[in-house]
């Protein structure tokens, strides 16, 4: 539900603003894709649209932030004793079923430095469960991280292309063809 903007509060709001902000970009992301109007956003959001430049001067720092949320997620997860590359998949596999957006944009601006950082994380977070799931017999010797960051990136793509209520299907499908996808 789209609210009007909220009286001006100063820098005491910045930290809410840019809260809202980043959820409603969620949300409008992934409902409408990455082309939808940042007006939408911010009217979303209840701020200015001088609120959301404040925070966010392009597009693309502000589906940065979501994206950045999606990876503190992974990075929860997989510090919780016992987590499994399976559970990453999993939370990975939901985000993409969500919004396909996020995968798109960081695909299309992995040759940017807070692109690339982010994905360098993502390798490094599933990197981390790589050993376990060998140990375990749920990932063969030859799997690397590319191996999975690629699996990832075929499931973004097929999902992409797939329309919103059959993505969960598609997923199940499109892990189902490869070595490791989650059980």
């Amino acid at each position: 539900m789209a609210s009007s903007p909220r009286a001006n509060r100063g820098p005491s709001a910045a930290a809410e603003n840019r809260a809202a902000l980043i959820g409603a970009a969620r949300m409008i992301f992934a409902t409408r894709g990455l082309d939808a109007p940042l007006s939408s956003v911010a009217k979303e959001a209840g701020v200015g649209q001088g609120s959301l430049y404040r925070h966010f001067p392009t597009r693309y720092s502000l589906a940065l932030a979501v994206f950045e949320e999606n990876v503190d997620e992974l990075e929860k997860i997989a510090a919780v004793d016992g987590s499994t590359l399976g559970d990453l998949l999993r939370v990975i596999t939901a985000q993409a079923i969500v919004s396909t957006a996020f995968f798109e944009m960081i695909e299309i601006e992995k040759t940017d430095d807070a692109g690339r950082h982010l994905i360098d994380h993502i390798s490094a977070i599933i990197a981390s469960k790589l050993p376990a799931a060998r140990t375990d017999g749920q990932l063969a010797d030859w799997i690397t991280t590319d191996d999975v960051l690629l699996g990832i990136a075929m499931l973004a793509g097929a999902l992409s292309k797939t329309a919103h209520d059959e993505r969960h299907a598609v997923a199940t499908r499109a892990w189902m063809l490869l070595p490791f996808g989650p059980a």
